[in-house]
């Protein structure tokens, strides 16, 4: 498969009769595992104001192409619903496979790369005929996805090999097996792409690779005073919005790592909720929200202090949050 062969994406009105664009709703979106819903806060009073019934078990979200729709892998369901940011209601359903977790989208917007732990592959969908168009197998239980800025490239971390793989999207074969720390889970690139960092739950670390020579250069290790490092399980990771500090939730430490991308140096710690794992940033960069897993809420960071402003109840088991700012 070639990927200026793949059928072109209908537009979001013929593909899902979807009413007009909406952008921009000032709200966070947060998915709940446990109660099959997503909670919608609103970011200027930080109060929750409403919820939408979705699929069993969602999961990973993210805007679909134009940024009308939302989608949300959901993986008791083997799908993804795909909610319209308007009417905050599902205008239809994308079959992902056996228990989907985290994906993300080929540069277009045209297809859908998806980890399968199951299967041990990522399986790739056309997100315009709603059906699989290929497989790649990697190491066991893949999580984390992550296309590059040029969509050449697709990075998938194995949690049980410890590797990091990268596929040609147009191939899709593995051009190379990156070893990493314990864990691998999820990625976030430096500003310029030259960097992929991704954190290793089990190594108390990130592993920092070079895009260009597919190595790693550095390892981040993280300490939190008076927890051990198995306390410390970094899964969530998120750039700010001047490219200069990487923000690491560190899971069970019940912290955010600020880190300078320059020197990958620690240079703050925010206190947050029990698991912090999802993060997002807004679009001024002046507030990061941070999903905590097992406290089943979400607490808003003011980043140029590193002090929490508030926490929100969003539900139980929450996993990933989308800010729509």
């Amino acid at each position: 498969m070639n990927r200026i062969t793949l059928p072109l994406l209908l537009t979001a009105a013929a593909l899902l009769a979807a009413p007009a664009m909406a952008r921009d709703s000032h709200l966070a979106f947060v998915s709940s595992e446990k109660d099959h819903a997503i909670t919608m806060v609103d970011l200027a009073t930080l109060a929750v104001v409403g919820v939408i019934p979705t699929c069993r078990r969602p999961r990973h979200m993210q805007r679909l192409h134009g940024d009308a729709q939302l989608m949300v892998a959901c993986s008791d369901s083997g799908r993804a619903d795909i909610i319209d940011l308007a009417t905050r209601k599902s205008l239809g359903k994308v079959p992902l496979g056996d228990d989907p977790e985290v994906f993300d989208l080929s540069a277009d917007g045209r297809t859908a790369f998806v980890s399968a732990e199951d299967d041990g592959a990522l399986n790739v969908f056309d997100l315009a005929s709603k059906k699989q168009v290929g497989s790649i197998p990697v190491g066991k239980e893949p999580e984390g996805v992550k296309v590059s800025p040029d969509g050449q490239r697709v990075y998938v971390s194995s949690e049980v090999a410890n590797r990091v793989h990268v596929i040609d999207t147009a191939t899709l074969k593995v051009v190379k097996n990156i070893p990493v720390g314990r864990r691998p889970r999820r990625f976030a690139f430096s500003a310029d792409g030259s960097e992929l960092w991704v954190t290793n739950e089990l190594g108390s670390s990130v592993s920092v690779i070079s895009t260009r020579e597919l190595k790693v250069l550095a390892t981040v290790a993280f300490e939190v005073k008076g927890m051990r490092a198995d306390d410390i399980t970094p899964v969530g990771i998120a750039l700010s919005r001047d490219g200069r500090t990487m923000y690491v939730g560190l899971g069970r430490a019940n912290h955010v790592a600020f880190v300078d991308v320059a020197t990958r140096k620690t240079t703050a710690l925010a206190l947050v909720g029990k698991r912090a794992w999802g993060l997002a940033v807004s679009r001024d960069g002046s507030r990061l929200f941070v999903v905590n897993g097992l406290s089943d809420d979400m607490t808003v960071v003011d980043t140029a202090t590193a002090k929490p402003l508030k926490t929100i109840a969003v539900g139980r088991v929450p996993h990933t949050v989308v800010i729509d700012d």
